[in-house]
């Protein structure tokens, strides 16, 4: 499959870049700056990243362009266009202040490859604290902007760029053209899709799998449905399905997504777990001790059940792309586990099938769609591995759990009923562990308080606290009130991330 590779010198955008050519149905895999591939027939064209630190800094990383150079197309981005320019000889300062933010192209040369349909005045953005002061006799210029002189380059006689801008954000507003345009220049057929993507593993699943036996663990989730259904599709009944119910779900979601399940076709096993993890959790507060009595717990119940059945060889998860990158720092070296189960492949002692791994969250949805799974089962909206164990401050009690599941299937179901749920990331409940005085009737009472939580985000790193409308939340809070017995306060939480999260533990 022809690819182009990222090289990640430790941007923030390295992901970003990955989406925009996966969006224009190009495939893409992003690799640390100091790991390009041995094989090389596939490849097309390669994208520097920008980075963190400046070209000169001791720290800086650095590689060896002579295996790219001439033998690829390659783009620069920011770090990336500045570390071309220094390691041909040229001169890269400190700009004096960092050029943050927008600004717009002065000059543009349309007559380049990378620059075609483009114009002056065109709006950047800018992200670096270096510029280019000096380029070497063959580098030319081809974009300025009234501070930066040398905003784009080309190399005579090279199919090498640089640009010491962002194209890959929503701010330059023909970045896209420009990623486009080298695309172009590499060739490429942009013949990526979800058809294709199904059509491809489906037939890559079947030669790797043959007629082995495979468990997979669902959550009920986008990404471990759609890799089930996938996984459904190559092997049928060679798939078994365990779906744990650590009674931390939101209401009648066990029975609703096992229901869902089976309209798809999936062989699926329901476990019902509830008491035995309330006991493990019984006088539990601190959230990470939750979260790892929860992980433990699970791991336990799905391999008792796992063991019942036969001859089973390979276990699936619903990894995707972003895990896989975030799983290895730039140098390659492990900094997190993001099995969707960890410690189940070492404990099992089987083999892992990951047929997701390339993807990112919003491709993963286009497949679902390709699959032709239900809207409802591809939207839905992110929801924690912990379930409301982090969603209760404090310990964790049956009565507390009743209380929080009344009180967010209210909200939830307002939000679909409002047509918003489509509109937020993220949404749901939070228990808090104050009580307040409040009045009903003629009575005093001194009961629970609840947040709502609901935010905007296009891929959790950094969310937007969701402005619903005044009349929808003023509905919430007097539905919350009067139908959940034990509530009698409702807030809203207007916090951003960061500085605060999207979780409350």
């Amino acid at each position: 499959m022809e690819k182009i590779i990222i090289l990640d010198f430790g941007s923030q955008t390295t992901q970003l870049i990955g989406r925009r050519l996966r969006e224009l149905n190009m495939y893409c895999e992003i690799m640390p700056y100091n790991k390009f591939p041995e094989d090389t027939a596939e490849v097309k064209g390669v994208i520097l990243s920008g980075s963190p630190y400046s070209v000169y800094d001791s720290n800086a990383f650095r590689m060896d362009l002579k295996p790219l150079r001439g033998k690829f197309p390659v783009l620069g981005i920011c770090y990336g266009a500045q570390y071309i320019v220094y390691s041909s000889g040229g001169k890269v300062e400190s700009a004096g202040s960092r050029e943050y933010g927008r600004a717009n192209l002065s000059y543009i040369d349309n007559t380049d490859e990378l620059c075609n349909g483009i114009s002056a005045g065109s709006q950047i953005w800018m992200s670096h604290g270096d510029t280019i002061t000096g380029m070497p006799a063959s580098f030319a210029t081809t974009a300025s902007t009234a501070d930066v002189k040398i905003a784009a380059y080309r190399v005579e006689g090279e199919a090498t760029w640089g640009v010491q801008f962002h194209p890959e954000v929503f701010h330059t507003l023909d970045g896209i053209r420009l990623l486009e345009n080298f695309l172009s220049i590499c060739g490429c057929k942009r013949d990526w899709s979800p058809a294709s993507f199904v059509e491809s593993t489906v037939k890559e699943l079947r030669q790797q799998l043959k007629d082995d036996k495979v468990v997979l663990a669902l959550s009920g989730g986008v990404d471990s449905s759609v890799t089930a259904v996938l996984l459904n599709k190559a092997i049928g009944k060679n798939l078994t399905c365990v779906f744990v119910d650590h009674g931390l779900l939101r209401k009648n979601e066990f029975e609703t997504v096992i229901a869902d399940y089976k309209h798809l076709g999936l062989n699926v096993i329901g476990v019902n777990a509830r008491e035995r993890f309330y006991k493990a959790l019984a006088g539990v507060t601190n959230p990470e001790k939750k979260r790892k009595i929860i992980g433990a717990g699970f791991i336990d119940v799905f391999d008792e059940e796992a063991h019942k059945i036969k001859n089973v060889k390979w276990l699936a998860q619903g990894t995707i792309y972003p895990d896989i990158i975030e799983s290895l720092s730039i140098t390659g070296t492990v900094i997190k586990s993001h099995h969707n189960v960890g410690g189940l492949p070492e404990k099992m002692n089987l083999k892992l099938c990951e047929p997701l791994r390339l993807l990112f969250k919003d491709e993963v949805r286009r497949v679902g769609t390709e699959l032709g799974m239900m809207h409802h089962l591809i939207k839905r909206q992110p929801f924690p591995g912990p379930g409301l164990a982090v969603r209760i401050l404090g310990d964790i009690t049956p009565e507390k759990v009743r209380i929080l599941q009344d009180a967010d299937d209210i909200f939830i179901n307002g939000l679909r009923e409002w047509n918003l749920y489509d509109k937020v990331w993220q949404a749901g409940v939070i228990l808090l562990p104050v009580q307040s005085v409040g009045v009903m009737g003629d009575e005093r009472t001194y009961e629970n308080a609840v947040a709502l939580r609901a935010v905007t985000s296009t891929d959790a790193m950094t969310a937007d606290w969701a402005h619903l409308p005044y009349e929808f939340l003023a509905k919430m809070s007097n539905e919350i009130i009067n139908k959940v017995k034990g509530v009698n306060r409702v807030v809203y939480d207007i916090s951003s991330k960061p500085p605060a999260t999207i979780e409350w533990e």
